[in-house]
């Protein structure tokens, strides 16, 4: 298979691309080519995913394969398109939202099987842009590029970066900035906001097909259930199950999202567009990342009912699909959120156990973990360096821990309880800190 770049010559590239969300999900999508860009740099490759999904990295390399990282050209047969959803954005519903600046290639199945979307980003202005250039600068790129990487690193569920190419054209922000476009992979790109979108464009129909995609894309064991209600409630549960183990995720490494709209909100359970988002320094639960978040809305805190309110919305969205009956299917998808709470403090506790070395299963350690962080708040204390020290502290040097505190009189008091509750082998407790809390 070839491509056949915008100006209609065709170059030699093996790349075979799917297209079920195209064959799925009409009234979800318009077809649109990228805006091709004068002069193409590649600036990062991700050896190590192209690998995973089944390409050759060196060829990746190759001007045909820059080509389609910079919208010059696109795969033969591909049918790129511009991607419709809504959103609620800082608590406020925009009825049509969309790739205003990104449209996916297709998709790639792996060599086990797995299906990834493969997607521009910054690849020009399409239907949905709502007045922006549909351009995108190197560093933000590069920025999102590094960040995926580290969340992946972590064990935690995310989209990855693909390429970063430099397009040899100005972008106008605050000042001139190096253009560039990004090529994402996904297990989808399925959000909240797809949902939306298709509730009040396409109404039960459509739903049906985006639910139905949905399980086939992302739990497929969930076809066997032959009632279509209960099949849309199962993969409502799933999706409300993977949101609160992913949020606990990102808490319990600091990480804050930044804008958590519905847009922003995957199906697919991983974390999707790293626009304002960091990882804490000092411990706060009150730190904002985007500078338009003047209210705190998306606050490191918030971040758990942030997520469940999305997750409401997508039960609006869906609720025609869980029964006939408006009431009933109000009072089965209450029944289902109503499980978030519960499951979101399950995976945080287990995973914040671990970091201090206590038993993940035992609850006595949950005052002892609730203590810390009310004195890593109070002292104004570096989240990340703490908790890595405290492996060092379980081997018998608390020296650098206590240095982190202005009071330490108050850490040794609270070190004193913490250490009664690890077990005998030190070495190997603190051993196993170090594989789960990051330097």
């Amino acid at each position: 298979m070839g491509v056949v770049s915008l100006s209609g010559m065709p170059v030699a590239l093996e790349l075979a691309l799917e297209s079920t969300f195209v064959d799925d999900l009409e009234g979800l999508y318009e077809h649109w080519h990228p805006a091709p860009v004068p002069n193409s740099e590649l600036l990062a490759l991700n050896t190590d995913l192209a690998q995973s999904l089944g390409l050759d990295p060196q060829t990746l390399a190759d001007p045909e394969w820059r080509a389609v990282f910079a919208g010059n050209a696109v795969p033969e047969h591909a049918r790129p398109v511009a991607q419709a959803y809504a959103g609620h954005q800082f608590g406020g519903y925009s009825p049509r939202l969309g790739d205003g600046r990104a449209l996916l290639l297709g998709e790639i199945v792996d060599p086990d099987g797995n299906r990834h979307d493969l997607h521009l980003k910054g690849s020009g202005r399409t239907p949905f842009a709502r007045g922006g250039d549909g351009k995108a600068s190197v560093g933000p790129m590069l920025r999102e590029y590094v960040i995926g990487e580290a969340m992946h690193a972590l064990g935690i569920p995310t989209t990855r970066m693909l390429a970063v190419v430099a397009t040899g054209e100005p972008v106008a922000r605050e000042t001139m900035l190096p253009g560039a476009v990004l090529t994402r992979e996904a297990s989808s790109h399925l959000r909240v906001g797809t949902f939306q979108y298709a509730a009040a464009n396409g109404g039960r129909e459509l739903l049906q097909r985006l639910t139905d995609h949905a399980v086939a894309r992302h739990h497929p064991d969930l076809a066997e259930i032959d009632d279509p209600a209960e099949r849309a409630l199962a993969l409502f549960d799933r999706v409300v199950a993977t949101k609160a183990e992913l949020v606990a995720r990102w808490m319990i490494v600091g990480f804050v999202h930044g804008v958590m709209n519905t847009d922003n909100t995957t199906i697919s359970g991983q974390t999707i567009d790293y626009g304002p988002c960091a990882f804490m320094e000092t411990y706060d639960p009150a730190a904002v990342f985007s500078s338009i978040d003047h209210g705190g809305r998306y606050a490191s805190g918030n971040q758990p009912a942030i997520m469940a309110w999305n997750l409401a919305r997508l039960a609006e969205a869906m609720l025609a699909l869980f029964d006939d009956d408006a009431d009933r299917a109000v009072e089965r998808a209450t029944k289902v959120l109503a499980t978030f709470p519960e499951r979101f403090q399950a995976t945080w506790n287990e995973l914040m156990r671990a970091k201090l070395g206590l038993d993940p299963h035992a609850e006595s350690g949950d005052a002892v973990v609730a203590d810390l962080l009310t004195l890593m708040t109070d002292q104004r204390v570096d989240y990340t360096s703490c908790l890595r020290s405290l492996s060092s502290a379980a081997r018998g040097d608390a020296t650098a821990t206590r240095s982190l505190f202005a009071d330490t009189d108050a850490f040794d008091a609270w070190s004193d309880r913490w250490l009664a509750l690890l077990g005998d082998d030190r070495a190997a407790i603190a051993d196993a800190m170090d594989r789960v809390n990051p330097v």
